[in-house]
């Protein structure tokens, strides 16, 4: 899928409601917590598949930004763009990263 088809099908689950910034930090903080949850190792979490939860919330974070882009206004294949091109002359001008 392509980014607008992944922002229509955000939408077709999520609905047309827009988040602001304070809400789409909440839920991101939120993903961030279960990915720390995952990396700690709980013995309650030790029945939970490493790899699967993983790859979700990844994919929670990647699928959900889409949207978030949107819900502020911006196009989503512009801030990819632009993230891009941060991580190039990042890379660039810094040779220990």
């Amino acid at each position: 899928m392509n980014l607008p088809e992944l922002l229509d099908k955000g939408r077709t689950i999520w609905g047309k409601e827009r988040l602001s910034l304070s809400g789409i930090i909440v839920r991101l903080g939120v993903t961030i917590g279960d990915l720390c949850r995952v990396e700690r190792g709980s013995e309650k979490d030790q029945e939970t598949d490493r790899d699967d939860e993983l790859q979700k919330e990844l994919g929670n974070i990647i699928f959900s930004t889409i949207r978030w882009c949107d819900d502020l206004g911006y196009n989503p294949e512009t801030c990819v763009k632009r993230a891009i091109e941060a991580q190039e002359k990042f890379v660039r001008e810094n040779k220990t990263h």
